[in-house]
């Protein structure tokens, strides 16, 4: 499905492929941030699936195109992949990204829920650029392990760019930056609940909880989406 100039799939991929997979979601405000930033604008329109993580994108669709889609969040992307080796007897998953606390507590619980499969972590520096060497350091990590996933969970637009700037070297089936689903799948930070997903307004609670960080994304990002999709309706 085209929109708003992306091409997004609508449905989860498999494991069979044959070449590397990146994948990476898009909401309003990834779609707003690759506006003004070139480089994140070409790592998703680059992605080999693009899904549709925001119910901002759904309506879009619906709005614009006459289609009725699904949202899929990173979290699900996260949760069918783990299920997906799960029902074939095991594998490898990489997690690049996110504080030693925080990786520790992740393959605590997939020891848990996914005990066949074999996990490997990599907490990066915390800064806004890694130097060449930090960069080989954990492609050279990543590679060895060999997964079948890697999971990368730095925060957007930081991951969608170190992984296409980086795509060529790494040695993994499938990609997918996931960001703060690092952060639900460990539980350093509740994730809201059934309740506010199915109404589609799972960005209300997260939005009271942290405001100071999200109040670009909700109180900016939000009404130019809505002012760029009202245009792309007019030049319809």
């Amino acid at each position: 499905m085209n929109l708003l100039g992306y091409k997004i799939k609508l449905e989860l991929p498999s494991l069979d492929n044959s070449t590397i997979l990146i994948i990476n979601t898009i909401n309003p405000h990834s779609y707003c941030v690759a506006k003004k930033d070139k480089d994140f604008s070409l790592a998703l329109t680059s992605s080999d699936y693009l899904i549709p993580d925001g119910v901002g994108i759904v309506l879009a669709s619906y709005f614009l195109n006459n289609q009725k889609i699904q949202k899929i969040s990173g979290f699900d992307l996260h949760i069918h992949f783990l299920n997906l080796l799960q029902s074939r007897g095991g594998g490898r998953v990489f997690y690049l990204g996110a504080s030693e606390g925080t990786l520790s507590l992740i393959k605590k619980r997939l020891k848990e829920d996914f005990p066949t499969l074999e996990v490997k972590t990599y907490s990066p520096p915390f800064k806004n650029k890694f130097t060449e060497e930090e960069n080989q350091d954990m492609i050279l990590d990543i590679n060895r392990f060999d997964p079948d996933v890697l999971f990368v969970g730095m925060t957007a637009p930081k991951q969608e760019k170190w992984v296409y700037q980086h795509k060529s070297q790494l040695k993994a089936k499938v990609v997918c930056s996931i960001g703060a689903v690092f952060d639900f799948y460990a539980g350093t930070v509740k994730r809201p609940s059934q309740f506010w997903i199915d109404l589609g307004l799972e960005w209300f609670p997260r939005f009271i909880k942290e405001p100071k960080r999200l109040w670009r994304r909700n109180l900016i990002s939000t009404p130019q989406f809505i002012f760029e999709v009202l245009r792309a309706k007019l030049g319809q």
